[in-house]
């Protein structure tokens, strides 16, 4: 097979060797312990999930407080836990019963109380400032928050110092206050990992992959997949360079110019970018509005795809107890999310729902989340978590690769007219790929940062610096303007602050695509990958299930096997769906004759300074630390 594969063992696996040594007695002590474990521990989770979501949708200073404490006293009562699960001898154990006991005891939460504390009040404060972040807008005298506001402004606007505005104006909101507050979180959490035996944070978040070495396997599928983004990339720039006299027709392109806050998407532009005008589109936002669609409805349609290939039918407290659209009475941190609260069926999603197509498929995103905990809900504890945190982000996206086709939109009323031809079908594949192949740098790079400063490679004398350094290399931006070490560029992106590890969702654009095609089998499809929809296919669905209920007790190739027949992870599904695209933007260069792939990777940021200096430091400190949250 072409390119790299990599066919992964689970770190977990080599140790069962060790069965000739199992001892009944320890064996009966440990399903004991397990059982206690199993019925205790998700009614504990459940207090501090419950103050965890009060103050995601209602963000005040008790509310905080009231976080912090059960977050606490669900960390003494799992510390505890975790100290006896220790004392059991794996080695005398049966293989199911030694894995949950080793997931257990496998942890990085600082054993002190002081620092704990300090730890959620840091990731609180720094989460809070994102959420409450806003920009004055002189022109109309309005605070622009950035959910819509700025969103919009990115999304829609076509005016170059227009989207300066709201790029370089959430970044000075935002960034420099994080900064004060992100070197203390760094080296707490730090010392909560070292303490459990682990090099630093980044090590324990790898670990759970379950994987010899995790950097270079995700850099093996960046390196296959980069030739592909590499001509995107070239394509849009040459677009952008014809409306924009401001940008060079050539390096790298100015990251406000591509839509998203973060230039993760490139989908809001699609109208800069399209191949063949006046064809048919797959954007069903205006068909949606005419329809009158509400949040509730969206949540509903993207539910009834999940029932139709034979999945879970949403508990009806899912529906009274989840936050769909945003309130205008209070703060909430809107970044779109699902939760499981552990017991009696309780899971919800939380987002802020605007009416237009990339909120139905992010919807489509999240019930794939809650379709997961459905799925395994009767596993124990440990075992109640994605096969690797990637599965869990793959899931709700393989279902958009099949709502996210023609055929199917004209199935739920929302596509009328469609040509089926060859250009409208290039129009739909530049459309994807501005969503899906633009993000696999950026969703490849983050954690590539965060894990060097974990590692002290990165320090806060160069975060910045380093960041502009990796968005360049990888992705082929800039910044608009000069970029100091006064700015924190990093902490203005919702899971640096919220501390979510991110590789996860590069893992899951090449999870999605492998699911994708291998549903598409079991439901029988004969044609192009990208024209594929599982939709009613309880075939697809029954595979699919099969593979959510285990949940993570088998190592995650294992996982992987049960839907698609492989234990390898690749790309092959990923190039094989835009191949007629890569043809066609190959042919495009040549023919017209713009600049090739690729741009020169060296910094952008010269001459920033590399050290902030320490009075303005302490200011920014003392300003982040005293932050009060309106109620």
């Amino acid at each position: 097979m072409k390119g790299t594969i990599y066919l992964v063992a689970a770190v977990l696996s080599a140790s069962f060797l060790c069965f000739a040594a199992f001892d009944q007695t320890e064996e009966d002590k440990a399903m004991e312990f397990l059982r206690k474990y199993n019925n205790d521990t998700p009614y504990e989770e459940y207090k501090t999930t419950i103050a965890s979501w009060n103050y995601a949708t209602n963000i005040t200073a008790k509310n905080k407080e009231l976080r912090t404490n059960t977050s606490l006293a669900f960390s003494a009562f799992y510390k505890q836990m975790r100290s006896d699960a220790a004392k059991f001898d794996v080695k005398r154990l049966k293989p199911d019963t030694k894995r949950q006991i080793m997931l257990i005891t496998s942890s990085a939460t600082p054993k002190k109380e002081t620092v704990l504390r300090r730890v959620t009040e840091l990731e609180s404060s720094m989460e809070g400032i994102y959420s409450t972040g806003k920009v004055e807008d002189k022109s109309s005298g309005k605070m622009l928050e950035l959910d819509p506001d700025l969103y919009h402004i990115l999304a829609n606007s076509r005016d170059y110092d227009r989207l300066l505005f709201a790029w370089k104006g959430w970044r000075d909101a935002v960034g420099p206050r994080v900064r004060g507050l992100y070197k203390e979180f760094v080296e707490l959490k730090n010392e909560g990992a070292k303490e459990n035996g682990w090099e630093d944070t980044g090590a324990y978040w790898r670990s759970w992959y379950e994987v010899d070495d995790l950097e270079s396997m995700v850099e093996g599928f960046w390196n296959e997949l980069r030739p592909l983004y590499q001509e995107l990339h070239a394509y849009v720039r040459y677009k952008l360079s014809q409306k924009y006299s401001q940008m060079s027709s050539k390096g790298p392109i100015p990251a406000h110019l591509l839509g998203n806050m973060w230039a993760q998407s490139w989908v809001n532009i699609y109208d800069l970018i399209e191949p063949y005008k006046n064809k048919s589109s797959l954007d069903v936002t205006a068909s949606m509005v005419q329809q009158n669609y509400t949040a509730l409805k969206m949540v509903k349609l993207a539910e009834s795809f999940f029932i139709s290939i034979g999945l879970e039918k949403l508990p009806d407290s899912f529906y009274k107890n989840s936050m769909f659209t945003k309130p205008k009475d209070r703060d909430v941190i809107c970044h779109a999310s699902a939760w499981d609260f552990g017991i009696n069926h309780d899971v919800r999603i939380k987002q802020c729902t605007n009416i237009n197509h990339g909120d139905l498929v992010t919807t489509h995103h999240e019930l794939g989340h809650i379709q997961y905990y459905l799925q395994y809900w009767d596993q124990p504890y440990e075992y109640r978590t994605g096969a690797n945190p990637g599965f869990h982000e793959a899931v709700g996206d393989t279902m958009s690769l099949s709502v996210d086709t023609p055929q199917h939109l004209k199935n739920i009323g929302l596509l009328e007219e469609y040509s089926n031809d060859t250009e409208s079908d290039i129009n739909a594949l530049m459309k994807m790929a501005l969503r899906k192949i633009a993000f696999l740098p950026f969703g490849f790079l983050i954690d590539q940062w965060r894990w060097k400063v974990f590692s002290g490679k990165i320090t806060d004398e160069n975060y910045n610096t380093e960041w502009w350094k990796l968005r360049t290399k990888y992705q082929g931006i800039k910044p608009p303007v000069e970029r100091t070490e006064a700015d924190f560029d990093p902490g203005c992106k919702y899971h640096i602050p919220a501390n979510t590890p991110y590789i996860r969702y590069f893992m899951s654009f090449v999870l999605q695509f492998q699911f994708h095609k291998a549903a598409c089998k079991a439901a029988g499809y004969k044609g192009p990958l990208h024209t594929c929809s599982i939709y009613n296919s309880t075939q697809a669905g029954r595979k699919i299930g099969d593979m959510l209920k285990m949940g993570k007790s088998k190592p995650w190739p294992e996982a992987l096997e049960k839907l698609t027949g492989s234990k390898v992870l690749d790309v092959s599904a990923i190039t094989e769906y835009f191949k007629p695209l890569n043809d066609w933007l190959v042919k495009q260069r040549q023919e017209i004759g713009y600049s090739p792939p690729g741009w020169d990777e060296s910094p952008t940021t010269a001459g920033v300074p590399s050290l902030v200096p320490a009075l303005w430091l302490n200011i920014v400190v003392f300003l982040s630390t005293s932050v009060v949250f309106v109620s």
